[in-house]
């Protein structure tokens, strides 16, 4: 649910990245749009209260691929900037 992948951004980047609330569901809610995500609400395991889950579709698998090949180009292309190759 959406207050979980927040923490799971935020532990597993050791407080470097932090995803407020209020950029997270209109992101997740453009995602559901374009099809890449699916939601449906769950009760918690307490049972007191329905949570909103969500899950990558195929459609979202296949993009995150994509997005992934973009990201490894950019930071390709700035490393070379950063550390260029030295001249012989």
């Amino acid at each position: 649910h959406g207050h979980q992948i927040a923490k799971h951004i935020q532990c597993t980047t050791d407080d470097v990245l932090k995803v407020e609330h209020g950029s997270l569901y209109p992101a997740l809610h453009r995602l559901e749009q374009r099809g890449w995500i699916v939601s449906k609400w769950e009760l918690g395991k307490d049972r007191n209260r329905e949570f909103k889950y969500y899950r990558l579709t195929s459609a979202g698998k296949r993009q995150c691929i994509a997005e992934e090949s973009k990201w490894r180009q950019l930071t390709s292309a700035i490393a070379q900037i950063m550390w260029p190759a030295k001249e012989s």
